[in-house]
């Protein structure tokens, strides 16, 4: 098949147009069929080699100083023999691309991956990674430019001990989500139509209710309309400080602030999402459906967060929404794919807070996790000093959020937004929570000085996240970068310990020949379209794999549950 033919299979694997890097050397090129059995033979012999596939040519390079391209139309297979090498290894810049187009063909590559995005990615997590950039600032162009990056990234994921990382958990990874992308999900067309039915009638209402109270009709959707209707019709307290186009300002935030001053700022939230909701997902999922097997396929990005997490995109499947009803309803159109199969939904327990006593080693939150407790309702009869059995609820949700917001590095003034309660309020529950939590202190602290002696911190696999503002003046910037010196080595340690649970699951799960399939992932949470018929030994593999991916010093827990859609299965 050719490479034309194997993109059409997979369709546009990005949705960006592909980039040209050229090299200053001439390429050799392959035109027949003599010349193509020529270079079988010479890349028999490399242990290494660069790979890379675009819509126009096939290139492979030997050594730095050596490129052969063949047409787009040239069949792949005379290289199987070649891509089957467990001991080569192959280089290229966003290799994945590579394992799904060949893949979708039959060529399965078992060399060993090398990828110059991924590893960069690793150096400095928050730079550009695209290829472009890099050619500009590691390359020269008098050789083969991905042999250079290969050669300059090597050293120095060995310089920043990242080679483990690299090796046992981002390159593994490759294989794996090529794999889930391959897989796809399916989505119950007809039951996102009714729900868009429904919605439609919903936002009609709300609609209807805003004007009602506004006294005369507008365009809601636009921020200078209704600024006017707020501000100057209905008299509300307007912000001090306007737009540079010297318009009120109507964000989210400014709203938040005033929700109680008239009972149409509620209502004005809740069309915003609501609408978006609909625009978003719920009429935008059926259009991405594929035309060749009937499934949506996202894409998973392994080089975008700066903490490790995962993304998606072309849809973002990872950001489905489940804190509202009307968002959770979405989960329901994602369906098995036929009656042989059902949604098992598998997800880390609390795991960023169990990381972070860990980390910390404070004996209190530990012994909480180790005797099984209620951690939210601990901590809450620990800052209000009542007994455990006296707890409200209204005393365990906030307890909640403290719990969650120290993750995040959140101030007294981010808790009383957060509670809506006095900043004295919150700033007694924050300095309780100290007082009960005295490890967790020392380990923000110690977080903040490691950061701003070094630049840096680190997961617990020494995956880096640099915080080159940690130091700054400007307060602003500073405690923003205070933040995620608290935040990226808890984040950081839970994306890689999903991460080794999807590499040994999938391991597993094909060494068994399972037909299951693991579809996605959702920062700590995975799914699956499992085969029913194998649902025991699946949920047995999981759990194991889930339970033992990076050990901590305190019980993991992981959840599983079945559903006929996803939102039965979370």
């Amino acid at each position: 098949m050719s490479v034309s033919s194997q993109l059409d299979l997979f369709g546009d694997l990005d949705n960006e147009p592909q980039i040209v890097i050229e090299n200053r050397i001439e390429p050799i090129l392959i035109k027949d069929e003599k010349q193509i059995s020529e270079l079988v033979e010479i890349l028999r012999k490399v242990n290494s080699f660069v790979f890379h596939i675009d819509e126009k040519e096939i290139l492979f390079s030997t050594n730095p100083n050596d490129i052969y391209k063949l047409p787009a139309s040239t069949s792949l297979s005379i290289f199987n023999d070649i891509f089957s090498d467990e001991n080569k290894i192959l280089i290229d810049h966003n290799i994945k691309s590579d394992v799904a187009i060949l893949s979708k063909s039959g060529i399965e590559i078992k060399n060993k991956l090398w990828d110059v995005m991924i590893a960069h990615y690793l150096i400095e997590p928050e730079l550009n990674h695209g290829l472009e950039y890099l050619t500009d600032i590691y390359a020269d162009g008098n050789s083969e430019i991905r042999w250079q990056l290969y050669e300059k990234f090597k050293s120095m994921l060995s310089e920043n001990n990242l080679e483990k990382l690299f090796y046992d958990i981002e390159m593994p990874l490759v294989k794996v989500l090529a794999k889930m992308e391959s897989n796809g999900v399916r989505i119950d067309i007809e039951g996102l139509k009714q729900i868009s039915d429904e919605q439609a009638k919903d936002i009609k209402a709300i609609e209807n209710e805003i004007f009602d109270i506004a006294g005369t009709s507008f365009n809601i959707a636009s921020p200078k309309q209704l600024g006017e209707i707020l501000f100057e019709r209905l008299n509300i307290k307007a912000p001090k400080k306007k737009t540079k186009t010297g318009q009120y300002p109507t964000g989210e935030d400014v709203l938040q602030k005033i929700i109680d001053e008239n009972p149409i700022v509620q209502l004005i939230l809740d069309y915003r999402s609501l609408t978006k909701l609909k625009s978003t997902y719920v009429d935008a999922l059926p259009s991405l459906v594929s035309r060749t097997d009937g499934l949506i396929h996202t894409s998973f990005n392994q080089a975008v967060t700066a903490t490790g997490r995962l993304s998606s995109n072309n849809p973002n499947l990872q950001n489905i929404p489940v804190r509202t009803e009307k968002g959770r309803e979405i989960r329901k159109a994602f369906v098995p794919r036929d009656e042989n199969h059902i949604l098992l939904a598998a997800d880390y327990s609390q795991i960023e807070l169990r990381i972070i006593a860990h980390l910390s080693g404070d004996q209190v939150m530990q012994k909480a996790f180790r005797e099984g407790l209620d951690i939210h309702a601990d901590t809450a009869s620990r800052v209000y000093n009542v007994a455990l059995e006296d707890v409200t609820s209204e005393m365990r949700r906030n307890a909640k959020a403290v719990n969650f917001g120290i993750i995040y590095g959140m101030s007294a003034f981010g808790l009383a937004e957060r509670l809506k309660i006095s900043r004295t309020e919150a700033s007694q529950i924050i300095k309780n929570y100290f007082k009960e939590y005295v490890g967790i202190q020392e380990y923000i602290d110690k977080q903040v000085n490691f950061a701003k002696d070094y630049g840096y911190v680190e997961t617990m696999l020494g995956r880096r996240r640099y915080l080159r503002d940690i130091n700054s003046g400007n307060s602003v910037v500073r405690n923003f970068a205070e933040r995620n010196a608290i935040n990226a080595p808890i984040q950081g340690s839970s994306a890689d310990m999903i991460k080794i649970a999807m590499i040994n699951i999938d391991k597993e799960m094909t060494s068994r020949n399972l037909k299951s399939k693991m579809i996605l992932q959702v920062h700590d949470e995975l799914v699956f379209d499992a085969f029913k018929d194998e649902l025991d030994v699946l949920q047995e593999i999981i759990k194991e794999k889930m339970l033992t991916a990076l050990p901590l010093s305190i019980p993991i827990e992981v959840n599983l549950n079945t559903g006929e859609n996803w939102l039965e299965a979370h």
